[in-house]
């Protein structure tokens, strides 16, 4: 007695897969998009009452780059 096994399909895209996780992302971003408010008006309190003055990248690189001390004269 022997299984007879179906020929293998390989891997591809799934599409009703996908279409679920589209619909999925949209519901949330649907339910979540009245909140955007209380996020931003919480991020504006955040950024002028509790967050520190960041220094940028680039002005971090120019103080490194400078030198320590003046090079001395012949």
């Amino acid at each position: 007695m022997s299984t007879k096994v179906a020929e293998s399909t390989g891997y591809g895209p799934n599409s009703q897969m996908s279409l679920f996780g589209y619909i999925v992302a949209l519901l949330i971003a649907l339910v979540l998009l009245p909140l955007w408010p209380v996020f931003a008006l919480g991020w504006l309190v955040w950024r002028a009452f509790f967050a520190e003055e960041e220094e940028h990248r680039f002005e971090q690189w120019r103080r490194d780059r400078e030198p320590r001390q003046p090079p001395s004269g012949s």
